[in-house]
């Protein structure tokens, strides 16, 4: 049955370090979809006809990547499965140009979600934990999941990312310290949960709570938010540390590639692209890259 070679296929994949959080809840469904049909193996047709009960064309594209994958897995063991073709176009939708902060607006949004609420632990919680985003440039979710046993002497040691990777990453000293102040608080609080950061009900942050007083704050100082810019989220806080990285980046050549690889390792990137993608989507950014270039060849010629 498709649903046993689903199984199979999933549990290879989540092997070498996929999650497959939602290819495999969709993988699964088709395989579902499909032995309803009474088919054993892939159908060219059905999963067409299955791809197209998505909402919109990207959504249909995704889903049938997903079984276009999966098909040349099990057609390699048997040809009798089909391989859909791509009808619903490229699966990768271009990716949301980022919200930056200058580092006015972080100082004043740091400087509010301090004092949101009227809990003391609320207060400091969400003040640290925006804090800790702008200045290490962490994920949300890298944030929400760290215990105590992370912070190091040399630094917050973040475990099993994407692709099961760690990294560890530096701790400023007045980082560092407002860090204990706010576990010193926290401590108490919620002895049996050695999550770093927790919640009023004594248990960890989950995302939406944060999404929630990230938008709390936002709206608090005014942070513009218009229809034809991009929408400021948590990690909005991480996008704009790696901006503030690479306008800090040395000139010349070696440099830029040294100081983009090292970004790219301290973010936890998979891959470089993805931090160069700062550069096409800050258009200031590269302007301001491409003046400091055209003075360097002006210099090296004269």
């Amino acid at each position: 049955m498709i649903i046993d070679l689903v199984e199979t296929y999933l549990a290879m994949r989540r092997a070498c370090g996929f999650e497959l959080k939602s290819e495999g809840g969709c993988l699964l469904n088709f395989a579902a979809y499909s032995d309803v049909r009474g088919q054993d193996y892939v159908c060219r047709a059905t999963a067409v006809e299955w791809t197209g009960l998505a909402r919109t064309v990207h959504q249909r594209a995704r889903r049938l990547g997903d079984v276009i994958r999966f098909t040349r897995f099990a057609r390699a063991e048997d040809p009798r499965h089909e391989i859909p073709a791509a009808i619903f176009g490229s699966e990768k939708g271009p990716r949301p140009v980022p919200y930056i902060m200058s580092g006015e607006v972080i100082q004043r949004f740091v400087q509010a979600a301090f004092q949101l609420g009227c809990h003391s632990l609320r207060r400091q919680t969400y003040g640290t934990f925006f804090s800790l985003l702008a200045c290490t440039g962490l994920r949300t979710s890298e944030a929400i999941h760290l215990r105590y046993g992370d912070i190091t002497p040399d630094g917050i040691l973040i475990r099993n990312t994407k692709f099961r990777k760690s990294r560890l990453v530096p701790l400023h000293d007045t980082a560092r310290a407002g860090l204990e102040r706010y576990l010193e608080q926290r401590r108490p609080y919620a002895p049996l949960d050695d999550h770093v950061f927790v919640s009023l009900r004594r248990k960890q942050l989950i995302i939406n709570d944060v999404e929630t007083a990230f938008r709390t704050v936002a709206n608090a100082i005014g942070l513009p938010c218009l229809p034809v810019r991009p929408r400021p989220t948590p990690h909005s806080l991480r996008h704009s540390f790696a901006v503030r990285s690479l306008e800090s980046c040395p000139d010349g050549r070696d440099h830029i590639t040294k100081h983009m690889l090292a970004l790219s390792t301290y973010l936890g990137h998979g891959n470089v692209a993805h931090t160069y993608w700062y550069l096409e989507a800050t258009p200031d950014l590269m302007k301001s890259i491409a003046e400091q270039c055209e003075t360097f060849v002006t210099g090296a010629q004269s």
